[in-house]
């Protein structure tokens, strides 16, 4: 499963109210290392369909979420468990690193 695009109005439905975790990746396209964990997450998304939703919110044309959590600086990654963050990262890392970090989370 690919990744899903996430928006100030649907962040509540689509990652609050989800019954499925959600991992939330706060993005800008001027952003050089949010594109480089981009492809990464993406493959990651494939592997864990089944266990985790991985979705991405432009903090540019979405400010209003990432401004009311308090995102700091991006990449910023922060996954949801029944409506409640459990877990943070910020910054880039390589896949294998990603992909650790959220299966321990998972």
């Amino acid at each position: 499963m690919a990744t899903v695009n996430v928006t100030d109005s649907s962040f509540q439905s689509d990652v609050l109210q989800s019954d499925k975790p959600v991992l939330v990746d706060f993005w800008a396209d001027w952003c050089g290392p949010c594109k480089m964990i981009a492809p990464a997450l993406e493959e990651i998304s494939d592997e864990l369909a089944d266990q985790v939703t991985i979705a991405k919110m432009d903090i540019m044309d979405n400010p209003e979420t990432p401004g009311s959590l308090g995102v700091q600086g991006i990449p910023y990654l922060a996954l949801y468990k029944g409506g409640e963050k459990v877990a943070e990262l910020t910054g880039a890392r390589p896949k294998s690193q990603l992909k650790a970090w959220l299966e321990g989370e998972l």
